[in-house]
């Protein structure tokens, strides 16, 4: 059964199995969000205004801890400096065993960080900003992906995610036999308005001995050579992680 079960997850791994498919929002969500992007210009018409918008990314290697309930997460947040997007890349969010690493991935355990992290954002954020329309003040997540223990969750304000476009992730695995979701990553991209965002969330190679380094470089290669985003409808979107701006 095993060898059958292994040959099946490297096969799939290579094929890019579920490359393209966010685990959320679902297809469905995703159409809404492909709308024509903003163009900001200035009262003569002339000249096009540039937007500045904070971005907030973390990465937290969680061990293998299944959140309890009344986990808060808003320590996790710079609740002083409010931002526009939320990128949470999370580690081992499932025990690295045979099991996490040749099944399918559980969903379950990211529906509880997602609720988490939406509990925190919104209320911190209400708390902040009450001035606010209440509306704007909401967070919604564009796209949410795990593979094994790897999980990166996007977050952005309610009224900017109409000028969204084009979310789609790209996972590698490097891992055992050098392609299972144990090590590797998961790479979500999108567009704001015209501009292109890639964020990385990935798992290295483990070890404090000399030349254990080089295992992580390796992966880090790997990463950058295999990870590929669909051209999207025009034939024209950015398709490697450093094609992005």
């Amino acid at each position: 059964m095993w060898p059958r079960l292994v040959a099946s997850k490297i096969l799939k791994k290579r094929l890019g199995n579920n490359n393209f498919v966010a685990d959320f929002p679902n297809e469905a969500n995703l159409l809404e969000l492909t709308v024509p992007p903003l163009n900001l210009k200035s009262l003569n018409n002339d000249v096009k205004e540039t937007p500045n918008f904070k971005v907030f990314v973390s990465t937290w290697n969680v061990g293998g801890v299944t959140p309890t309930e009344d986990f808060d997460m808003k320590e996790l947040l710079d609740s002083g400096n409010a931002c526009d997007i939320y990128v949470f890349g999370f580690q081992e969010v499932v025990p690295l065993r045979a099991a996490s690493v040749l099944g399918t991935e559980k969903s379950k355990i990211s529906t509880k960080w997602n609720s988490l992290i939406r509990e925190a954002l919104n209320k911190t954020e209400t708390n902040e900003r009450i001035k606010q329309i209440k509306e704007e003040n909401n967070f919604r997540c564009i796209i949410s992906k795990q593979m094994v223990g790897i999980l990166i969750s996007v977050w952005i304000r309610t009224n900017l995610q109409p000028f969204v476009q084009n979310p789609s992730v790209s996972c590698v695995g490097c891992g055992i036999m050098g392609c299972l979701g144990n090590k590797g990553s998961v790479s979500v991209r999108f567009q704001l308005q015209e501009t292109s965002f890639c964020f990385v969330c990935s798992h290295l190679a483990s070890g404090g001995k000399e030349g254990d380094e080089r295992y992580r470089n390796s992966n880090a290669a790997e990463i950058l050579s295999r990870t590929i985003f669909p051209k999207g409808p025009s034939n024209d979107l950015p398709r490697k992680i450093l094609d992005h701006e």
